[in-house]
């Protein structure tokens, strides 16, 4: 575990996405300036923050919009990254080759080498979320990178709602679990359940935290979006931190571009985890059925 009194600052980019990459891409390194600026030693991008949220439709167009990774998004980043002396995550939509996409976050350290990436494991495909069209699932497995300031794991939006995710991301000895993400509202939908469906969003993370006696760092897209044309999506913002027990720390709001810059203890994982030993009693014997589909 870090010496003692290991504190370090998440900067979370809660920002709008315009129809032009380059124009997204500087503003995001903007926001990590900013963030930096801050004190920030670790800073998330949301989820596919170098476009619009083409998922929407379906439509072969938008594969226009990937770039291999590493590339020249990373690069760039990378020298921000080592100007500024920071770790930053970012979300990408990765060409592998021809034929094979992905939903990818890149780690870039605080001395710009590349460390590695995460590609998006859970691809859903709901209403206005086609995510399937485009993503291959992912490949690399649930993984955590040590960096300058900590050691963090990465999973993208989708796979927020699994325990078996957040869990298995902490077993690789997470100490903060990342997840880029683009969620919001369908407009005709959001009268009658955008409250209950925003606070079981935020609880199943928050509750990550929880059961795995880590920090959870959510950063989230906002505006609303009709890249396609149709009602698009009204994101939801309210980008946020919570701690090893699930208290809040910080949180943007719903409908602004916000960056949150957060203090963490790091020592607080050996407390929390010694004092809820939800690792320790873990019965490793007896969960051989999570692996089935359903147990009948």
């Amino acid at each position: 575990m870090p010496a003692a009194g290991h504190n370090i600052k998440l900067g979370i980019v809660q920002m709008r996405c315009t129809p032009r990459p380059e124009e997204n891409l500087a503003n995001a390194m903007s926001k990590v300036s900013e963030a930096a600026r801050r004190g920030a030693n670790i800073v998330c991008l949301p989820e596919l923050f170098r476009s619009q949220y083409f998922c929407q439709v379906e439509d072969h167009a938008c594969f226009k919009f990937a770039e291999e990774i590493p590339g020249p998004s990373t690069q760039a980043l990378a020298e921000v990254a080592n100007k500024l002396g920071v770790v930053i995550i970012a979300s990408l939509f990765e060409k592998r080759s021809a034929g094979v996409y992905h939903n990818t976050a890149a780690i870039i350290d605080a001395d710009g080498s590349y460390l590695g990436k995460y590609r998006k494991m859970h691809i859903p495909d709901d209403p206005l979320f086609h995510e399937k069209f485009y993503f291959t699932p992912g490949d690399l497995g649930f993984r955590a990178w040590q960096t300058k300031h900590g050691k963090i794991g990465v999973c993208i939006c989708w796979d927020q709602w699994y325990p078996e995710a957040a869990r298995l991301t902490a077993l690789h000895g997470a100490e903060v679990l990342f997840y880029p993400t683009a969620i919001g509202w369908h407009p005709s939908e959001k009268q009658q359940y955008g409250t209950e469906q925003h606070d079981s969003w935020e609880i199943i993370q928050r509750s990550h935290g929880i059961a795995n006696g880590c920090f959870v760092a959510v950063s989230n897209r906002t505006g609303h979006e009709t890249p396609n044309g149709g009602h698009g999506i009204d994101f939801w913002g309210q980008s946020f931190v919570s701690d090893p027990s699930g208290k809040i720390l910080g949180k943007a709001g719903a409908d602004l571009e916000e960056t949150l810059v957060v203090e963490i203890d790091l020592n607080r994982l050996d407390k929390q985890r010694t004092h809820w030993p939800f690792l320790r009693d873990r019965r490793i014997d007896a969960y051989s059925g999570i692996c089935e589909r359903l147990i009948d």
